[in-house]
């Protein structure tokens, strides 16, 4: 940034909106997502499927993903494959409403940085974010 300090210029990357993309077939939890994450502070995206994901991804930086683990045209770890180089950096974390350890155990081996349960609790889910955001960055 031409005229700027480097701690003004850090503290405007720090003041920006970080972004995070939601996919999830089911309106009503992209609707509560959204609110949540917004009145955090959060710049929210939404995709209904994964193709509708990858194309958002790949035209724009996500700092997170959330995904859900079925989804109507793919699997959320076959999202996190066929997306691999416009997930590269991002915090990535998949959603089920299946409490398994095979569905948790899928999703980290295929990519997933974290892994939450439906319901996921409006502060679990903003705590979690902020720590593998912080971990991303440290």
């Amino acid at each position: 940034m031409y005229g700027t300090s480097a701690n003004e210029a850090s503290e405007a990357l720090n003041n920006c909106k970080q972004a995070v993309l939601v996919v999830d077939d089911d309106k009503s939890v992209l609707r509560t997502f959204s609110k949540v994450l917004e009145r955090s502070g959060y710049s929210v995206d939404v995709a209904e499927t994964g193709k509708e994901a990858m194309e958002k991804a790949s035209k724009r930086c996500f700092d997170a993903v959330l995904i859900d683990f079925r989804l109507p045209d793919m699997d959320g770890t076959d999202l996190l494959q066929k997306a691999k180089n416009d997930f590269q950096n991002t915090t990535k974390i998949m959603i089920t409403g299946l409490p398994s350890m095979d569905v948790g155990t899928k999703a980290l081996d295929g990519g997933a940085d974290a892994f939450l349960v439906k319901p996921v609790k409006p502060d679990e889910l903003l705590a979690l974010i902020a720590e593998k955001l912080r971990e991303r960055t440290s």
